[in-house]
């Protein structure tokens, strides 16, 4: 299937009605979408299109015919995302963008510079802050944040504020904040917008990492006005992987000196620039925006999917809007589905605010005996298993997932009790979910009945 996808009829509903447009094994649920993401058939044959363009005419397609459709498909983004497109670049995932801000950053040397973050960050993010502390020994700290969700976005909120009065009032001086559009482990929208504002008034640099963003979460950045945004487009962008947008408002170019890694487009300081041979003249009048266009030889080809991407989702899905709409729906009311089926619940605060995305949480009734928070036993009637079986639990779960059920669904550990992150998508109906609660409930038959210790 592929160029006359885009005159098809608007399916009437998402579900298997589309799955069939999607390079899915038939026999396999997809429930962990927000992991890796998945593209459909047309969208391939436009991957597909590019590479050969690619290697029919290698030095005329990379050269010449391959920055306009950069150019081209940086616009589709910036339009979506509301912003110029010479603040739109692309990279290939969204750690690459933070890596990108962390080491370009320039440390005061009085030592009194911070890197503030909350204890949901990604752990490869969380990684970057330890390598940035470990290259700038003595030149800048970090501070963790601790949140007790499922909790209000304003407590949110005031343990940002706080943790950042708290800081300054012992000496230092918050530089640059990191925080999630939608945060991983648990999957909750994060209240970014807010987080950004105080930001902003207290002179602190917002670093916002979508990983999982564009494509499931209404996005402005006009309106939010962050200093630095990544997010993965092959994530819920249905875009092939690895491409993520990097948004860096003009105001802030100057501060990203090069690329990761530098390269041809990198423009050294007046008292440090040599001439250099460069066979790829320069693509782009804005400096920052070059740097980004070529950065080593590698296959870019789903940069230039992005556009195809948008407009497929336009043509054949009917759009953003309804795709935000009917997927964080979806994601309720599966949620809901599967707790029901194990005896657990949807994770979520009384507001409902944790749950506007294309994810769910759900609290398995399953914890790690003298560690899980007691508060749950009044909302869940938890099976205690000993602190020693709970990498085995762990892993015996996992595998009768992939092994005997040919899924998989993310399990995790959250203040003692184990989570389930189940992503909805449009390949997917509500049937999905009543599958992944009956399979979730036998495995979890077996762990009572002590199956994970044979």
């Amino acid at each position: 299937m592929g160029e006359n996808n885009m005159t098809e009829t608007l399916p009437a509903e998402f579900g298997k009605s589309l799955a069939s447009q999607f390079q899915l094994d038939p026999s396999y649920h997809n429930l962990n979408h927000g992991s890796f993401g998945t593209y459909p058939l047309h969208i391939r044959d436009r991957l597909h299109h590019y590479q050969l363009l690619s290697e029919t005419q290698p030095d005329i397609f990379i050269r010449y015919t391959y920055p306009k459709l950069l150019a081209s498909s940086r616009a589709a983004i910036a339009s979506l995302l509301n912003v110029p497109t010479d603040t739109c670049v692309f990279v290939p995932n969204a750690t690459t963008g933070v890596n990108t801000v962390l080491r370009n950053l320039v440390f005061n040397s009085d030592g009194k510079d911070q890197i503030i973050f909350l204890d949901t960050i990604y752990g490869g993010c969380g990684k970057t802050v330890d390598y940035i502390l470990e290259l700038n020994q003595g030149l800048v700290s970090a501070h963790t944040i601790p949140l007790a969700y499922p909790c209000s976005d304003q407590v949110v909120i005031d343990a940002f504020l706080s943790a950042i009065k708290e800081q300054k009032a012992q000496g230092k001086r918050p530089k640059v904040a990191i925080f999630d559009v939608v945060t991983s482990q648990p999957g909750i929208r994060f209240p970014f917008e807010a987080i950004t504002e105080i930001c902003r008034q207290e002179g602190i640099l917002s670093l916002i990492d979508g990983a999982q963003g564009v494509g499931m979460v209404h996005i402005d950045l006009s309106a939010t006005d962050p200093d630095f945004f990544v997010s993965n487009c092959h994530k819920w962008l249905h875009v092939p992987r690895g491409c993520a947008v990097f948004y860096v408002p003009e105001r802030n170019q100057h501060l990203m000196r090069s690329s990761l890694p530098t390269s041809h487009g990198f423009v050294a300081l007046p008292e440090f620039r040599q001439k250099r041979l460069n066979e790829l003249q320069p693509w782009d009048k804005n400096e920052w925006v070059n740097q980004f266009n070529f950065v080593g030889t590698v296959d870019n080809s789903p940069y230039l999917c992005v556009e195809d991407s948008i407009k497929w989702r336009k043509e054949v899905l009917g759009g953003e809007e309804r795709i935000v709409r009917e997927l964080m729906e979806m994601a309720r009311e599966g949620g809901r589905i599967v707790a029901e089926r194990v005896g657990g619940k949807v994770f979520d605060n009384e507001e409902g605010t944790l749950t506007r995305c294309s994810m769910v949480n759900v609290v398995l009734p399953l914890g790690v005996k003298g560690v899980y928070d007691e508060g749950w036993g009044s909302q869940v009637e938890v099976w205690e298993v000993e602190q020693e079986e709970t990498e085995i639990v762990g892993r015996f779960i996992v595998k009768r997932l992939t092994e005997g059920f040919k899924t998989f669904i993310p399990i995790f550990l959250y203040k003692g009790v184990w989570l389930a992150r189940l992503s909805a998508q449009v390949y997917l109906s509500l049937e999905d979910f009543e599958w992944a609660g009956e399979v979730l409930k036998e495995i979890l038959d077996e762990v009572r009945k002590g199956e994970h210790k044979k």
